[in-house]
C-alpha cells in the first residue's frame, strides 16, 4: 500500500475515509427510516400457513403502522390496502401503535439483530394469517371450507371464487364423533362482518388460532401485508 508522505495526500485520504463513513451512516439511517415506516422483513416461525408458506421462509411485508399515526391514512376512512386472499400480519396485542421515534429505533434493533429482536412487538401476539372476508361480508364454514357472500351480493361463493390468490388449505381429518359446535370442528354458523371488521384464517385449518376463536378482527389490527418472498431462492416471488 502506498504510504501518504505529503500533508495534502494525508488530508485527501482522511477526507475520503470520512465520506465513506458518512455514506454508510446515511444509508443505514435511510434504510431504517424507510423500513420502519413502510416495510419490514420477517421470518415465518411456525407451520400455521402450511403447505403454502413454510417455516423458515423469509418475506417482505408492507407496513401499515402509519395508518394509526396519520388520521388521513386511517383504514376506516378509505379503501383497504389488502384483499380477500392476502397474507397479512395481525397484531392481537390490542396495544396502541408506537410513534415514529420508537419505530425508528426498533428498525435499528431489527437491522442489527437480523429481525430477531424488536422493542415494539411481542411476537407471540403478532400472527401471519390469510384474509378471507372483508367488511360487510357474510361468512359461513362447512368442512373447513368457507363460503363468502360479498357485501351487496345475493349469492355466496367459496373462498377461492372471491379471490385471485392461489392457495390450498390444509384440511385435517376430524373424528366422526367430534362435536361440530367446537371451534376447530370445521363448521361455523353464518356471521356478518361489521363495517370495520375482517375475517382471517390459517391455511392449516387444524387447531390453530384465527378468527374461528378470536372472532372477526378489527381492520386496524392488520399491520402489514406480505408482498414478496425472498428466501428460499427456489420459491422467490409473490406469496
Amino acid at each position: 500500500m502506498k504510504r501518504k508522505y505529503s500533508y495534502s495526500e494525508q488530508k485527501s485520504y482522511r477526507h475520503k475515509k470520512r465520506w465513506v463513513k458518512l455514506s454508510v451512516i446515511l444509508f443505514l439511517l435511510l434504510y431504517v427510516s424507510f423500513s420502519s415506516m413502510f416495510f419490514s422483513m420477517r421470518v415465518l416461525q411456525n407451520e400455521t400457513m402450511g403447505s403454502n408458506l413454510m417455516p423458515g421462509e423469509r418475506f417482505v411485508f408492507s407496513s401499515y403502522r402509519l395508518h394509526s399515526i396519520i388520521p388521513a391514512l386511517d383504514f376506516e376512512r378509505g379503501n383497504l390496502p389488502f384483499n380477500r386472499g392476502s397474507v397479512v400480519l395481525v397484531d392481537m396485542s390490542g396495544r396502541k401503535s408506537p410513534g415514529p421515534i420508537v419505530l425508528f429505533f426498533d428498525g435499528i434493533l431489527r437491522f442489527f439483530t437480523v429481525q430477531r429482536l424488536s422493542i415494539t412487538e411481542h411476537r407471540e401476539q403478532v400472527f401471519v394469517k390469510r384474509v378471507i372476508g372483508l367488511p360487510g361480508d357474510e361468512i359461513i364454514m362447512n368442512n373447513f371450507v368457507v363460503r363468502v357472500r360479498v357485501s351487496g351480493s345475493a349469492h355466496s361463493l367459496t373462498e377461492f371464487e372471491v379471490t385471485y390468490a392461489d392457495y390450498t388449505p390444509d384440511i385435517p381429518q376430524i373424528p366422526a364423533l367430534w362435536d361440530s359446535s367446537l371451534p376447530f370442528s370445521g363448521n361455523m354458523d353464518a356471521i356478518v362482518l361489521g363495517e370495520n371488521e375482517c375475517f382471517v384464517l390459517s391455511d392449516d385449518r387444524s387447531n390453530t388460532n384465527d378468527s374461528r376463536t378470536w372472532g372477526p378482527v378489527p381492520v386496524k389490527s392488520v399491520i402489514g401485508k406480505a408482498v414478496f418472498r425472498y428466501w428460499p431462492l427456489s420459491r422467490m416471488g409473490r406469496p
